[in-house]
């Protein structure tokens, strides 16, 4: 059977293969009886989006959005994942643009690939040493600064690169974004591979960066090449992938064998020489025209009449905040982009079902997840902006303060995953309570910092470029074990990337929102008029942070009133590190 016979549709980003999902299905059954290798099935798994938890017996499923696009039928079939296979009954939105569903058996994950594919939704290459999930802005293609829409040369990246042969085993993963305008909201700076679009004599182009990443050794990516124009995108980032490929010491450590330590070793320019020396091979002397690959989505056709008879509400103060923080214009007149706010990027069965509804009514039919474990639906009538709040709040999804303090970034965790430490998903509940205190959140300039915590030092969370970030660890107390945190302070991934500074001080995990509590209050009243968060943190220094921050990291003896401080958030039982092995390095 030839690939084209294989396909069962193309109406996504990325081909689904029929013969795929049975071939997973009969591997699955022979790892069942233990006719695999567990690490050799651990690596097929792992291209199939099926990953390990730390719960035995059941996995975590990763299904990819390249750019971040959906479409309503796919958020409803999002939800029958979560209802029908999901034991928590939810889904997860990662920093990654991607989809979690947690705690599947492995026996019933054929039946949701297939489910998935239906709706043109994939999991393959989600996880595993490969070109994971394109991620991009939410404002392409309706941005009023962007040069052109970065949406289909995206979509034509994912497209060439998924099951390419020099994709399936890389010494590492490689993460990859394209940023819509100079601005990088997609954080390009903290990719393996990044692109920033530009014009240059007319010709479309890109910016393009390499060797960034976060985890033990963050590093912002240096740029590779100032302009690489469309018609090369693909054939130099196939360069830069061959190199990688062939770059045989990474693979006797790969807990460092990311593209960012082979750059940091060698430096930009020699990298840069390797990737001209390897495009003089013979395979790079074809076409790299990407133009049948792009993915082309006539999003205005769909998109609501500007004269529908919307009802009109009261403008209360509930509705003004909304309006003024989760709503931005486009660059089409008369449409606005709605950002649906979701608590730490979990949604329910029902508020995926609903938020397919609103898409189809208010939207076009679309939407686009975010980096901030937000949805964002583009296209709504300005005059549609009442009816749209009032559907949100049916289901719980009318909070104000997309893109400020309030609106905070969590990874799972212990929750779920083998490398956590702490409970990143209870803290950050605790943490979402202090920031929305009216003292805290209505100050104009603590209203625009960000708070990201991570259950590990690897930096799912994007604690690096935080205001205030925080990650997972253990600290040694009289008791025995106490979850804590590191504590970073003055990141940034807006209008410029940053990476946070990490102070001396671990907290233990049950006193961060107070830590926090008294970081804020110490900036509100010692900062200059108009001093934002990171120059205040570059005047005072880390030492003043340390000094606010003393208060909180003593670890009493364990007694009856400090048995708390030694019992992680969400938990009942007395902490103790439980970490696993992870799989990214398979």
């Amino acid at each position: 059977m030839n690939k084209k016979e294989q396909k069962v549709n193309s109406i996504g980003v990325i081909d689904i293969l029929n013969e795929e999902f049975n071939d997973f299905e009969e591997q699955v059954e022979k790892f069942r009886k233990g006719e695999w290798n567990p690490v050799d099935f651990m690596a097929f798994r792992l291209r199939h989006g099926v990953y390990g938890q730390r719960q035995p017996d059941v996995h975590m499923l990763r299904i990819k959005a390249p750019f971040g696009g959906l479409s309503a039928d796919q958020l409803d079939v999002l939800g029958d994942v979560a209802e029908k296979y999901a034991p928590l009954k939810k889904g997860h939105i990662t920093t990654r643009e991607n989809f979690q569903f947690h705690h599947i058996p492995l026996k019933d994950t054929p039946d949701i690939l297939r489910l998935i594919g239906e709706v043109g939704l994939s999991t393959r290459e989600a996880c595993g040493n490969t070109v994971r999930n394109v991620t991009g802005c939410f404002m392409a293609g309706v941005c009023d600064t962007e040069p052109f829409d970065v949406t289909p040369y995206a979509a034509a990246y994912a497209r060439y690169f998924v099951r390419h042969p020099f994709t399936q085993a890389l010494p590492r993963k490689i993460k990859t974004a394209f940023s819509d305008c100079e601005k990088d909201c997609s954080i390009v700076s903290i990719h393996d591979v990044g692109f920033i679009p530009k014009l240059r004599n007319g010709a479309k182009g890109f910016q393009m960066v390499v060797g960034g990443g976060t985890s033990i050794m963050p590093r912002i990516a240096p740029v590779l090449y100032e302009f690489v124009s469309a018609d090369e995108y693909l054939k130099i980032t196939e360069a830069v992938l061959r190199v990688f490929h062939c770059s045989d010491e990474l693979r006797k450590n790969r807990m460092k064998a990311r593209i960012k330590f082979l750059i940091d070793k060698i430096g930009i320019d020699e990298f840069r020489d390797m990737v001209e020396l390897e495009l003089k091979e013979p395979w790079a002397q074809k076409s790299f025209d990407p133009s049948p690959l792009l993915f082309i989505d006539d999003e205005e056709k769909d998109a609501p009449s500007l004269d529908g008879k919307f009802s009109k509400i009261n403008m209360t103060d509930g509705y003004k905040e909304w309006l003024s923080t989760n709503v931005d214009a486009q660059r089409q007149k008369g449409y606005k982009v709605v950002t649906v706010k979701v608590p730490l990027g979990d949604l329910n069965p029902n508020q995926f079902r609903q938020l397919a509804n609103i898409s189809r009514k208010y939207a076009g039919g679309r939407a686009r997840i975010t980096q901030q474990q937000n949805l964002a639906f583009r296209w709504v009538p300005e005059g549609a902006l009442g009816e749209v709040w009032s559907s949100l709040k049916l289901i719980g999804l009318a909070d104000d303060g997309a893109h400020t303090i309030t609106d905070v970034v969590s990874c799972p965790g212990t929750d779920s995953c083998k490398m956590g430490i702490t409970s990143s998903m209870g803290l950050g509940n605790a943490m979402r309570e202090i920031v929305s205190q009216d003292s805290l959140k209505n100050d104009p300039l603590i209203k625009k910092m960000h708070v990201k915590m991570s259950g590990c030092p690897n930096g799912c969370g994007q604690h690096h470029i935080a205001d205030i970030g925080f990650h997972g660890a253990v600290a040694k107390a009289p008791g025995g074990q106490v979850p804590a945190y590191e504590v970073f302070i003055g990141g940034s991934y807006q209008d410029s990337t940053r990476i946070g500074l990490r102070t001396k001080t671990k907290i233990p995990a049950k006193m961060v929102p107070s830590a926090v509590n008294a970081m804020l209050i110490f900036y509100r009243d010692n900062r200059n008029e108009g001093e934002e968060f990171t120059d205040f943190v570059d005047r005072t220094g880390l030492e003043a942070f340390d000094d606010v921050l003393g208060g909180f990291k003593n670890l009493p003896e364990l007694n009856k009133e400090t048995i708390t401080t030694y019992i992680d958030w969400n938990r009942s039982v007395k902490y103790q590190l439980e970490r696993g092995e992870g799989e990214c390095a398979v």
